[in-house]
């Protein structure tokens, strides 16, 4: 099937949004990873309850109340509006902070898991020779974590372009703006353009079938890795 100009705007925005959604979580999931990996506070089992909970959520759900946040009377709504930023739903933005949210434990748990297996032997080491907590973060708990942050990376990414729900209640299906490949998929199947809807689900199938390859050959190399 020949690739349309919407179909093509589709995956252009897609990516795009799969990239700085991966960007943003990875900058933001770090040091919460950090935390409630090393955090003995009493704080721990709430953020994590919170954090996990897009896990559990219908997306609808979550798109829903983010739609009212970020609306015209919602709080965030009124906030950006008071600073003439406008309304930031049914935009790209919009997209951004949702899939930012909904795809925030599959960012956080890899690489709080990869931080819970280090222990905490390589960072006594660390401080006998005089590195401070955060040298030895960067040069000791990230490397020697590099496959959860690779996992975390992947599954960003690939939940990204996956996700249906929070997109389309926060930023609808407006072609060439909010418009993204599993939207569009909705939007043939409404149309009952079932020839166009199979093209692009079967290129998200092989998508997410490379993702999962890529996933095992990532725990294989890392359980040869281990000592």
């Amino acid at each position: 099937m020949p690739l349309t100009d919407d179909t093509i705007e589709a995956i252009s925005l897609t990516l795009k949004l799969a990239i700085c959604t991966t960007l943003v979580l990875l900058v933001i999931a770090t040091p919460v990873a950090w935390w409630l990996a090393r955090s003995a506070s009493r704080w721990r089992a709430p953020v994590s309850a919170l954090v996990t909970l897009p896990l559990v959520l219908p997306p609808t759900v979550l798109g829903f109340y983010l739609l009212v946040a970020l609306g015209p009377h919602g709080p965030v709504g009124t906030l950006t509006q008071s600073l003439g930023l406008g309304v930031w739903s049914f935009t790209f933005t919009g997209l951004l902070i949702g899939s930012v949210v909904s795809s925030l434990p599959f960012a956080v748990q890899p690489m709080q898991y990869a931080f819970e297996s280090l222990g905490a032997r390589p960072l006594e080491v660390a401080a006998t020779l005089r590195a401070s907590p955060l040298d030895a973060f960067f040069t000791v708990a990230l490397p020697q974590s590099w496959a959860g942050i690779l996992t975390a990376f992947i599954l960003t990414l690939a939940h990204t372009i996956g996700e249906f729900g929070v997109v389309l209640m926060i930023g609808g299906n407006i072609p060439g703006q909010t418009s993204v490949v599993s939207t569009q998929i909705y939007g043939h199947v409404e149309a009952l353009e079932y020839t166009s809807a199979h093209w692009l689900a079967a290129g998200m199938l092989l998508f997410s079938f490379l993702v999962l390859l890529m996933l095992a050959a990532l725990r294989r190399r890392q359980g040869r890795l281990l000592p």
